[in-house]
């Protein structure tokens, strides 16, 4: 059953966010979850809907129309998913290459929301999402470690940290050219492409992306990377690496037409740290490179 929930903006709350604003209003809902109630129009002010990004004005009278969340009609799969950290809160997994985050319109079985759900078994259901626990992802062909929250308390803590770009995610990249210096920044906005909207690209009117690197090894023509991202943008790695005239080895994507053919782009989330949502322990986990990654590396050596 859907319910109402009635805010009146006093002069203390003037020029607040509309979504952070109830965001604070209530210890259930989620960030994520109210800009998702804005935009079908369940977020009225004096009786109108607006932007996520509304600043709130004095008497602004606000009604919020609480979305249930919607059981979550899944195949659980005993898919194997590899769990590096797991607590009544918080978990940390390993996704493979080749494996999807979450069902999608040619993906309804295999993902690693499948498996997750044979595998763990309070994962949170932010706002009904075909995504339950999910606070992060990574791309099909990018392996490497997810964080999972257990429950709404734990998935709003993480996805604040998020936000405040204090979670640590390192990323071992394989790239075609060689690095002429040891380390370096990419600070680049990121937006979709103009001319193909399944791809992005550089845009100036894009959104703030930032990633860090710094050369691990050197080959004859490819040079070995650990990425630090600062911000997470869709396929942030990818676009920076290529912007700066290095693409990731097999990107079928962002890489050059002459590349490895290696299922996918040479990408793994390796390290995955962040401050636990209620203990505020820092918990960090490492994940090895992958067989085939290392294989590669092996060849390259040669």
């Amino acid at each position: 059953m859907e319910e109402t929930y009635n805010f009146l903006i006093e002069a203390e709350e003037v020029g607040a966010r509309i979504d952070k604003y109830l965001t604070d209003s209530n210890d259930d809902w989620s960030r994520n979850q109210i800009q998702d109630w804005i935009k079908l129009g369940l977020v009225l002010v004096n009786g109108k809907p607006v932007k996520a990004n509304y600043k709130l004005r004095l008497d602004d009278e606000i009604i919020v129309t609480e979305k249930p969340v919607e059981e979550i009609d899944l195949q659980a799969e005993d898919l194997g998913i590899e769990i590096y950290y797991e607590d009544k809160d918080v978990a940390i997994v390993y996704k493979p290459k080749g494996m999807v985050v979450h069902p999608a319109p040619g993906h309804p079985n295999g993902t690693l929301v499948n498996g997750l759900m044979y595998a763990i078994k309070d994962l949170s259901g932010i706002n009904g999402e075909i995504r339950p626990g999910i606070v992060h992802r990574i791309d099909k062909d990018t392996s490497g470690l997810l964080m999972i929250a257990k429950n709404d308390i734990a998935h709003r803590g993480l996805v604040e940290q998020l936000v405040d770009k204090s979670v640590t995610r390192k990323y071992t990249a394989l790239v075609h050219g060689i690095i002429p210096h040891e380390f370096g920044t990419i600070d680049a906005p990121i937006g979709r492409n103009v001319r193909d909207r399944q791809e992005m690209a550089i845009v100036d009117n894009g959104k703030q992306a930032v990633t860090h690197f710094n050369v691990i090894e050197t080959f004859d023509k490819y040079t070995l990377v650990e990425c630090v991202l600062e911000t997470g943008r869709t396929h942030q790695i990818r676009v920076h690496m290529k912007h700066i005239g290095f693409p990731l080895v097999g990107d079928p994507k962002y890489g050059p037409k002459k590349t490895m053919d290696i299922g996918g782009q040479a990408l793994h989330a390796g390290v995955l740290g962040f401050e636990h949502p209620v203990t505020g322990e820092y918990i960090e986990r490492t994940a090895p490179l992958p067989e085939y990654f290392e294989e590669i590396l092996t060849k390259l050596r040669k």
